[in-house]
């Protein structure tokens, strides 16, 4: 059994530190990442990574770290810099695309590893940003096994 990660938009992190409890992402205005939210197996750190390195040219080393919001012994929430959803709003096909392959071909690095495979989630997540913008939210992750 692995770990599991939920993505949403949180105005702060008081909202957001309540999520889990409720787990009604309704309360949130519905933003959270795909249709019914994105339930996924790839890191919170791994999506700053892809964005960061594909898109912005970040060395790896210099991905910025994740912030905890709530440590609970059954889940943890975390908070992501916006700086990787920012960048995506203003980004075209082409440039996930070329983000896709470079992050394709990042070695020593997790996550998935198929260029098509990380074109589709950056095109998931720069949908996310769009939402979360509009929304005035910020990005966090609900993280449990």
């Amino acid at each position: 059994m692995g770990v599991t990660y939920k993505y949403f938009g949180a105005p702060d992190g008081a909202t957001a530190a309540r999520v889990p409890i409720s787990m009604r992402p309704e309360e949130l205005g519905g933003d959270e990442l795909g249709m019914n939210g994105m339930f996924t197996k790839i890191k919170p750190e791994t999506m700053a990574a892809m964005v960061l390195t594909g898109i912005q040219g970040v060395p790896l080393h210099k991905v910025p770290p994740l912030e905890l919001v709530v440590l609970h012994p059954d889940y943890a929430v975390v908070k992501l810099p916006m700086t990787v959803v920012d960048p995506l709003r203003d980004i075209g096909e082409e440039a996930v695309g070329a983000a896709a392959f470079i992050w394709s071909t990042v070695p020593d690095r997790g996550g998935p590893r198929d260029a098509f495979n990380v074109y589709q989630l950056l095109h998931e997540w720069q949908d996310f940003s769009h939402r979360l913008h509009e929304a005035g939210h910020q990005p966090y992750c609900l993280v449990w096994p």
